[in-house]
């Protein structure tokens, strides 16, 4: 009797990582990643004259559950069930132009830019303890 590989042989094996609920935490988890990297860009940029604030397009929740999201799959387990095909939402940057400031002439507000850091490091924070838990539910689940 040989060693057993990951998944090799067992029907019924599944990658934790990849249950829906999981995927959508780790895909919101990576819009917020990215977004503090482009806020920080602001905030590093907010003497520079003539420099733009930039911030990601919100992602929309309701979409992403009507196209499947990314990470997130509909399964039709019942004739009732309606089918949904799901593509790829790409992470979108946009210009978020402010009035231009009179004290450097950049069109970036520090205060606004680090009110989005703060929101963005809570959101971070609560998706990656919900995705902690749900791991340590789903192990649990299992036995291990």
């Amino acid at each position: 009797m040989g060693i057993l590989k990951a998944n090799e042989g067992l029907p019924y094996a599944m990658n934790l990582p990849d249950i829906p609920l999981l995927s959508l935490l780790r895909e919101r988890m990576t819009w917020l990643n990215k977004r503090q990297d482009v806020l920080s860009q602001n905030v590093a940029n907010a003497d520079t004259p003539g420099y733009v604030a930039r911030d990601l397009k919100p992602e929309d929740f309701d979409a992403m559950l009507r196209s499947g999201g990314t990470g997130a799959r509909l399964v039709t387990t019942n004739v009732r069930h309606i089918a949904v095909t799901a593509s790829p939402s790409p992470i979108e940057e946009e210009t978020t132009p402010s009035q231009p400031y009179a004290h450097n002439g950049t069109g970036v507000s520090l205060e606004e830019e680090m009110i989005k850091v703060a929101d963005t490091q809570a959101q971070f924070q609560a998706a990656a303890n919900l995705y902690s838990k749900a791991m340590t539910l789903m192990r649990t689940a299992i036995g291990h």
